[in-house]
């Protein structure tokens, strides 16, 4: 009886890849690694700037917001709900931070690739299809935040924003909040033909979700009419999920119950970005 051969390795594949005649076909992993090694080429040339803005960003909100007002309010009012406002609005600007990369990422950097160096066309013209190309720099972004959201948390752990180690929890929170506009942005900018859309969604979509999100208030002290708007946002789930987390004494059913409002934002997105690039990159 014939032997099953095991799979090659991903050695072997590169061995065989680099001999004469028929190569191997990539593996999904590795077509997905080549789009994250560009990116990371790309990175290499910026890096120091992003690095340095990801430590003056949370140092000068944190000086302004919570350290400032966050003395105002706990002076007048004893914080939000018996808790200083600075351990208030901490877990909540980690969530927020995440959305702001998440557009920062997916807004000039896709169009960019999709109209004016047109680097998705290159990458599909290789063996990538669109899925891999997707999910090549949907995963470069989730690094993104995953290296902007460690470095907000560790300043706002010297400013004694968190009182507990439970506050690690708001990491993978936050880069699941980020996620959930990522992917859907994607979508959006691959139907976009110039950047004037993008103004619209600064203006009118993340200013307004970073204001009535709870981010700096409870969601309790809008109007009645407004609230369930806020409670159908990414954000205030994130917001919610990051509170929770962050506090010390966890609701599990409550943050699993925001979490999977948030993956649902992702399948969502994920659908509409996989047929996006396909109409706009695959004619």
């Amino acid at each position: 009886m014939a032997v099953p051969t095991s799979r090659p390795t991903t050695a072997a594949r590169t061995d065989a890849r680099a001999r004469p005649g028929p190569r191997p076909a990539l593996s999904g992993a590795e077509r997905c690694l080549a789009v994250i090694d560009y990116l990371l080429v790309v990175y290499r040339r910026t890096w120091r700037g992003s690095i340095i803005e990801r430590f003056l960003s949370p140092v000068f909100f944190l000086l302004s917001m919570g350290v400032g007002l966050g003395a105002l309010v706990d002076r007048r009012s004893g914080g939000v709900g018996g808790v200083p406002y600075l351990e208030f609005v901490v877990p909540a600007i980690v969530a927020t931070q995440a959305m702001w990369v998440a557009m920062g990422e997916s807004t000039y950097q896709v169009l960019g690739y999709i109209k004016w160096n047109m680097a998705y066309h290159a990458m599909l013209a290789t063996p990538l299809g669109v899925r891999d190309v997707l999910v090549g720099h949907l995963l470069a972004v989730a690094g993104h935040m995953t290296v902007a959201t460690a470095i907000f948390m560790a300043v706002a752990a010297l400013f004694g924003g968190f009182s507990s180690w439970w506050a690690l929890l708001c990491l993978p929170v936050a880069v699941l909040t980020g996620m959930a506009f990522a992917v859907p942005i994607f979508a959006f900018t691959a139907r976009q033909e110039g950047d004037s859309g993008f103004n619209i969604l600064f203006r009118f979509v993340m200013t307004p979700l970073m204001l009535f999100s709870g981010t700096f208030f409870p969601v309790g002290q809008l109007p009645v009419w407004m609230q369930p708007v806020a409670w159908l946002t990414p954000l205030w789930h994130g917001v919610s999920a990051s509170r929770a987390a962050s506090s010390g004494d966890v609701d599990w059913p409550v943050l699993l119950g925001h979490v999977a409002v948030l993956a649902l934002f992702i399948g969502a997105g994920w659908w509409l970005a996989v047929r996006s690039f396909a109409a706009r990159l695959v004619r």
